[in-house]
């Protein structure tokens, strides 16, 4: 099965280039793309990930016209994506793509439908973030698990798997974070098998 790796890039010259060599070296075993959607950076991002495209036979690059936000680019990479499976890895270096290989082969081994990452099960390092921003995702959790009638612990993780066939059966229209939540509570109305699977957060500051 290919996997395609969607990328919502913004304003990240600093590290887009080192998540690309790392997610080239944690998912050598598969058949991957990996998709970057600039949403309009400022900062140089441009002109280096068309460089970066050319020196990358995975890499695909797409350029929004002007700002969207994350929840339009991702619709837009899932959109263009070529695999069967699709991960969302953000552009920082905050999440170890070596922890999406367990998400992978749930959904390859005939396990799970959809893989959320969780940085509360306990499987690596994490850093001790802002307590405020703890409380925030806790009651944005609570409130998901609500609706869906799940038991999720992370709601706002970034690293979440799952199929093609699958995302292309709901319509998301959240332009921004409210992604989040869209998409978790619109992939369990399909009744799908959904895991938690515990990851390493290298969290930044404020």
């Amino acid at each position: 099965m290919k996997i395609s790796v969607v990328i919502p890039c913004f304003n990240e010259i600093n590290t887009i280039s080192e998540i690309l060599q790392k997610i080239n070296k944690a998912l050598n075993k598969y058949e991957f793309e990996v998709l970057v959607i600039d949403d309009c950076s400022t900062d140089g991002s441009v002109a280096l990930l068309e460089k970066l495209k050319l020196n990358n036979k995975n890499v695909r690059v797409i350029f929004n016209s002007k700002n969207l936000g994350k929840g339009a680019s991702l619709r837009k990479g899932f959109d263009e994506a070529k695999g069967e499976i699709i991960c969302i890895q953000d552009a920082d270096l905050e999440y170890d793509p070596n922890d999406l290989i367990p998400m992978i082969d749930l959904i390859i081994g005939g396990f799970a439908d959809v893989v959320i990452g969780s940085r509360f099960r306990g499987n690596g390092p994490v850093r001790a973030n802002l307590f405020i921003n703890r409380v925030a995702n806790f009651i944005i959790t609570t409130l998901t698990n609500i609706f869906t009638n799940l038991s999720l612990t992370d709601i706002e993780c970034c690293y979440k798997v799952f199929k093609k066939d699958d995302i292309q059966k709901i319509n998301l229209k959240e332009n921004r974070f409210g992604i989040e939540p869209e998409l978790t509570i619109k992939l369990a109305k399909l009744n799908l098998r959904i895991f938690e699977s515990g990851i390493s957060y290298y969290g930044r500051t404020k």
